[in-house]
C-alpha cells in the first residue's frame, strides 16, 4: 500500500478515486464493499459494487474527540442479510474505509477504522452507526464497590478457568427449538440450576457462533436450559452446544461452587446505607446489612 502514489495521483489534478470498505465480523466473516462501477481487488479481499455500502462524510478530528459517522446500505440474501443482523452476527465488527486509486488499488490510504454501533433496519435497509476508535474512551473506566462480585466469570480479573470438565459441557440438541428454549437429555453429573446465569453458545448448524445468556435451568432426566432472549436464528436437532456454568456473583458461590474465593472482586463486608445512620446497640452487633435482621 503506497499513500504516496495516492498522493502524487490526487496532485495530477485529474482523479480516478473510489471509496472501499470492509467489515469485519466476530465470527471470521469478511464483506468488501465499494461505491465502484466494478469489482476491486486488494489484501486478498474482493471489494464488490453490487448491494453497496455508502456513508456519510467522515469528519476526522485532532486529540482524543470521538470520530464517528453513520452507513446506509441494502438488505440482500448475498450481501448483508437481515437474518444476520437479527441474529446479532453484526454486532461489534470492526469497519475500515479506504481512500483507493480504482486503476491502481496500491494507492490507497486508510480514512477510517472502527466498529459497528447500533443497527436501525427498516423500508429495506439499514442504517448503522460506526465507532471511531476513540469510542472506547466514552466507557466507563474504574472499579465499581459492591458487595457483589464485579469481575466477568473466567476473566483476567476472575482468574477461573472456564474449559474445566466440571463446569463446560458440549451436548447435540435432542428437539428443534426456536431460539430461546432448548430440551437436551441424557445431562448427568450436573445439578439442577448448574448452569443458570451461565452462557450457551451454538457450535455448529445455521446458528454456529451465536450465544445467549442462561435464565433458567432445570430439569434432571430431562434438562430445560432457558435463555434470557432468544438467538434470533433456529437450532435443530443434532446441532452442538456448548453450556458453561453461570456465576450468580455472591461470595458463598464463588467459594463453594468454584473454589475461587481469593480472586473475588466484590465487597461483600462492606457497611451498607443502614448501617451509616444506625445508633450503637447492645443486644446485636452492626455487620453491615439491614437492621431489620
Amino acid at each position: 500500500m503506497s499513500e504516496d502514489a495516492l498522493y502524487a495521483h490526487l496532485r495530477s489534478g485529474v482523479s480516478h478515486t473510489c471509496h472501499c470498505w470492509l467489515i469485519r465480523r466476530r465470527d471470521g466473516v469478511q464483506l468488501g464493499f465499494t461505491d465502484h462501477d466494478a469489482d476491486l481487488h486488494f489484501d486478498g479481499i474482493t471489494f464488490n459494487p453490487q448491494n453497496g455500502l455508502s456513508a456519510r462524510a467522515i469528519a476526522n478530528t485532532t486529540g482524543l474527540s470521538v470520530n464517528n459517522t453513520e452507513a446506509f446500505g441494502v438488505l440482500s440474501d448475498d450481501a448483508i442479510a437481515e437474518a444476520d443482523i437479527l441474529a446479532g452476527r453484526y454486532d461489534g465488527a470492526t469497519v475500515q474505509v479506504w481512500l483507493v486509486c480504482w486503476d491502481d488499488a496500491n494507492a490507497r490510504k486508510t480514512l477510517f477504522r472502527g466498529s459497528l454501533g447500533e443497527i436501525t433496519r427498516g423500508a429495506g435497509g439499514f442504517e448503522a452507526e460506526l465507532q471511531g476508535l476513540t469510542e472506547a474512551l466514552n466507557q466507563t473506566q474504574g472499579r465499581s464497590y459492591l458487595k457483589t462480585c464485579s469481575a466477568v466469570f473466567g476473566d483476567a480479573r476472575c482468574r477461573f478457568g472456564t474449559d474445566h470438565p466440571s463446569y463446560r459441557l458440549e451436548h447435540s440438541l435432542d428437539a428443534p427449538s426456536e431460539g430461546q428454549v432448548f430440551t437436551l437429555t441424557g445431562i448427568k453429573n450436573f445439578n439442577i440450576g448448574w448452569f443458570e446465569h451461565g452462557v450457551l453458545e451454538v457450535l455448529s448448524g445455521a446458528a454456529i457462533g451465536l450465544q445467549g445468556l442462561i435464565k433458567s435451568d432445570v430439569g434432571l432426566t430431562e434438562r430445560v436450559i432457558t435463555l434470557w432472549s432468544p438467538l434470533n436464528a433456529p437450532v435443530s436437532p443434532g446441532d452442538v452446544l456448548r453450556l458453561t456454568a453461570g456465576c450468580d456473583k455472591r461470595p458463598v458461590t464463588c467459594r463453594e461452587k468454584f473454589s475461587n474465593f481469593l480472586n473475588y472482586q466484590g465487597f461483600p463486608d462492606m457497611p451498607g446505607d443502614d448501617w451509616l445512620v444506625s445508633v450503637p446497640r447492645s443486644d446485636q452487633s452492626h455487620t453491615g446489612g439491614s437492621l431489620t435482621r
